[in-house]
């Protein structure tokens, strides 16, 4: 059974109740299902790392199955078994009225969270006078690699969105694809400044020694 379409041409009652307080992650499950067809929780999981796992969440399991749970108990998500002879019965999500109302509100009004920066590899950057130089230049390396071949995905992806005209997951993979092609820019920047510092003097403490303190 697909979910009722989208109205975009509905306004938004910015005096409507906002419904219960739900975390940003289950709005990021019920928003899978905001595309108009019936998914399983294995389609959403694999929704889920095809798309938005480029930029917010890469969910497990468990937390999808919990969070449809919480969703259908509310109202927002209706599910029906379909049987199989040849595999076990597969449960299909659908969203509801209800549910794309509430969608439709919470992105039209909710407060954005501030992008939070939590880089590991740069807490080691910043302890280097601690560190081995040479595992430092490895760490980053490996990281740079790493950023690379999200880009790439991410790419992949976004052509994929393309050819099945998804308008605003292509927009969005087309952002990813150019964060990681940043992040790897940034990478091989610090990359060439941990090896100007490789040949410059440092002291146990991080200050550099001698007469190019002051440069």
């Amino acid at each position: 059974m697909p979910s009722e379409p989208v109205d975009p041409d509905r306004p938004v009652d910015p005096d409507q109740p906002a419904g219960p307080d739900l975390p940003a992650t289950s709005y990021a499950v019920l928003g899978l299902l905001s595309f108009g067809e019936e998914l399983s929780g294995y389609d959403l999981k694999m929704w889920a790392d095809w798309t938005i796992r480029f930029f917010y969440w890469s969910p497990s399991f468990s937390q999808i199955y919990s969070h449809l749970k919480r969703l259908e108990s509310l109202g927002y998500v209706r599910s029906r078994t379909v049987e199989s002879a040849s595999a076990r019965d597969r449960r299909l999500y659908s969203i509801t009225e209800a549910g794309l109302a509430v969608m439709r509100r919470w992105a039209a009004t909710a407060p954005l969270d501030p992008p939070v920066l939590k880089h590991s590899l740069l807490l080691r950057v910043w302890l280097g006078h601690l560190a081995d130089a040479a595992r430092l230049e490895q760490l980053l390396t490996e990281h740079l690699d790493h950023v690379r071949q999200l880009a790439a995905n991410a790419e992949a992806r976004r052509q994929g969105a393309a050819r099945g005209a998804w308008a605003y997951p292509e927009a969005a993979l087309r952002w990813a694809h150019r964060y990681y092609e940043a992040e790897a820019a940034l990478a091989e920047a610090l990359l060439a400044d941990l090896r100007d510092l490789a040949d410059r003097p440092v002291d146990p403490t991080g200050h550099l020694a001698g007469p190019q303190a002051a440069e």
